[in-house]
């Protein structure tokens, strides 16, 4: 049987390499270990439970399920209409990866495989909710402070979604990531 596969381009790689910060910088490629991206905030097998796991005791030490997030232009598009703003970049959302030609992306089921040309290879395990932070940065970035309220229903069901590492590899702009539903 044939599995269902879609194709999406990706537009741009980012990282967020300040520790204080989620917002991402362009780079070229990434190389991508099991822990996620060298030198990113999230990068780690493992990681302190949040707010997000409130069944366990926050700090308490488990698997790192949000190693890489993966944001869509067109979602991008979508939340900047919605806040009525021109742009919403992928920098200000602290994505690692913005991919075209999949604008659908934020409903990929947990269990799909994102596979890219050079062994690449990173699981969905789901939908990244928007929170506050990334309203706060767009609004200083376009020195709007009203819209910092904005983002969160904006986003709702358009914030991309968070992966963890299933095999390494690199990832480049420009890269065609063929997308495997479960």
């Amino acid at each position: 049987m044939a599995r269902i596969c879609y194709e999406a381009r990706v537009a741009a790689v980012l990282a967020a390499r300040q520790p204080k910060s989620f917002v991402t910088s362009r780079e070229p490629e990434l190389a991508i270990e099991l822990g996620g991206i060298p030198g990113d905030r999230h990068y780690g097998l493992f990681r302190k439970a949040d707010s997000r796991q409130s069944f366990y005791p926050r700090g308490t030490l488990i698997a790192n399920r949000r190693q890489i997030s993966i944001v869509s232009s067109e979602e991008c598009d979508l939340i900047a209409g919605a806040m009525g703003i021109p742009e919403v970049r992928p920098e200000w959302l602290g994505a690692n990866l913005l991919l075209e030609g999949y604008p659908q992306l934020t409903s990929l089921p947990v269990g799909s495989r994102l596979l890219f040309p050079e062994a690449c290879g990173l699981i969905g395990e789901g939908e990244n909710p928007p929170c506050k932070g990334p309203g706060k940065e767009i609004a200083e970035a376009l020195q709007l402070p009203e819209l910092a309220g904005r983002f969160v229903k904006a986003a709702k069901h358009r914030r991309g979604i968070v992966c963890s590492v299933e095999r390494e590899g690199r990832i480049r702009e420009g890269d065609t990531v063929r997308i495997f539903l479960p």
